[in-house]
């Protein structure tokens, strides 16, 4: 190829920058290409959310204070003016953002601009007298680990909760639907005794299910107690008051358990315990898509065609199982962050550093990951269907899975007194090791062991599609 032709063939250097855009382009894809799949994540897990939540808390300390008389000169506000405080939080939109957003970058602090924020509003409500009460005895962490903690307890709660028992719940439904139809198992990846589709995927539903009991009893601690946690401005300023009582009635007030012991900061160990316990549940969500992938790959389920779609840019007989694949991906980037977040939130250096709050900037990514795996994995499921004439076939190809049966019942003939029944195993062994053997061939085997009348008869009745034990009725487990 010639130099002129080379030339051309490369994508040019001096394209047009999309940053540079009129509309706002998206770094990543849960803000572009998933952005309909997150948006509930938004209200909770943004940083608008979290400014809005910071507002929140501001006001009802506000309110808290002045409701109990804590400080001498101040009274029980009025309805009107709790009404109106309240109001800058459920009025909280996109010039609110704005507003919060230029502030900012006046004081250079986040916290210290919402402080601003709330007192530009005083004057409107007759509250003007007050403005100092804003933020009173508070260090910013005071007001940030409260804000998180809300933010996170709502997301998890409001969105990713029932996302997550929605997709059990499928789960679930599918084990009972399938309950009674008989498929290989392939332990280390080779044939093995037979169980139910049903009784397998009830087995990942109640692995879920013990997850999100133990997701929904979390713990959302928070903490109001100054710069080092030992409430030293408060009791400088107002010595006559409780302010642990205080302090303790004002967390509980917003939803949340209170923690008596802190250093500038909340410890976090409640986030490393629910995000210890998403990942978990992540990682045995992974474990299902990686097997219904595989069974797809082998013809246990048939995928049902979505009218239009594409599976193969250039095969057109192609289904491709891509929403297992992408929850896959997904599960993965949300346990490295929800990993990442546990491990570092419960250090901080002596009483305060910030790789706390860079940290937990990321907890929505972190979510909106797990969620969009839900969904993929949700998706994935409604379009499968069973195939029953593959499962039937496969076990009538691999009637040696009834050599643990017959050499188990040998074992019984033994110690019940019948003679000829030594070394079951060993004989199974021979007669099924790496290689196939029919139902004549077995049946005949079968038939030669001098096994009691009853034993026989069993056996004889028994195939692979049969031979499954009680796990038809393992899946009531699931309703208990």
């Amino acid at each position: 190829m010639s130099d002129s032709a080379s030339a051309t063939a490369r994508i040019p250097s001096g394209r047009k920058s999309l940053a540079a855009s009129s509309e706002r382009i998206a770094l990543g894809p849960l803000d572009g290409r998933y952005a309909g799949a997150v948006a509930p994540l938004v209200d909770y897990l943004s940083e608008a959310a979290l400014n809005r939540d910071r507002v929140g808390v501001e006001v009802e300390w506000f309110i808290h204070l002045t409701n109990h008389n804590v400080l001498p000169g101040t009274e029980p506000l009025t309805a009107v003016q709790q009404a109106g405080l309240r109001a800058i939080v459920t009025e909280f939109d996109a010039a609110a953002v704005k507003e919060l957003a230029d502030i900012e970058n006046i004081t250079v602090h986040d916290v210290k601009a919402v402080e601003y924020f709330i007192g530009n509003r005083l004057a409107a409500l007759g509250l003007e007298r007050l403005k100092p009460l804003v933020h009173f005895g508070c260090t910013s962490e005071d007001i940030n680990n409260l804000s998180y903690a809300v933010g996170v307890k709502g997301a998890v709660e409001d969105v990713w909760l029932p996302a997550a028992r929605a997709l059990v719940a499928k789960i679930a439904e599918m084990a009972e639907e399938n309950r009674a139809v008989p498929m290989l198992s392939r332990t280390h990846g080779q044939p093995a005794t037979p169980t139910t589709l049903g009784k397998e995927l009830a087995v990942t539903a109640f692995r879920l299910a013990r997850q999100l009991d133990r997701i929904a009893k979390t713990e959302f601690l928070g903490k109001i107690n100054g710069a080092t946690g030992t409430y030293a401005a408060h009791y400088a300023s107002v010595p006559a008051a409780d302010w642990e009582a205080v302090a303790k009635g004002f967390v509980e007030s917003l939803g949340l358990v209170w923690n008596p012991l802190t250093t500038q900061i909340e410890s976090h160990d409640w986030q490393a315990e629910l995000y210890a316990d998403m990942a978990r549940f992540n990682r045995i969500l992974h474990n299902l898509c990686t097997d219904v992938w595989s069974y797809i790959s082998i013809g246990y389920f048939a995928q049902i065609p979505v009218p239009g779609a594409t599976g193969s840019s250039t095969m057109p007989h192609k289904v491709n199982p891509i929403r297992f694949e992408n929850a896959e991906a997904n599960l993965e980037i949300s346990n490295a962050l929800l990993d990442t977040l546990g491990a570092t939130l419960v250090t901080s250096r002596w009483q305060r550093d910030l790789t706390d709050s860079s940290s937990q900037r990321n907890i929505g990514v972190a979510f909106g990951h797990s969620l969009l795996a839900i969904n993929n994995t949700l998706g994935g499921l409604g379009r499968l269907d069973t195939a029953d004439a593959v499962l039937a076939n496969d076990l009538d190809h691999n009637w040696e899975v009834l050599a643990e049966a017959i050499q188990m019942v040998m074992r019984a003939e033994a110690i019940a007194g019948v003679e000829g029944m030594e070394d079951p195993y060993e004989r199974l062994k021979d007669l099924t090791r790496g290689q196939r053997v029919d139902a004549e061939r077995m049946q005949e085997f079968v038939s030669g062991l001098g096994l009691s009348s009853g034993a026989q008869d069993r056996l004889l009745a028994l195939t692979p599609s049969t031979y499954i034990g009680i796990a038809e009725s393992l899946v009531d487990h699931l309703q208990k």
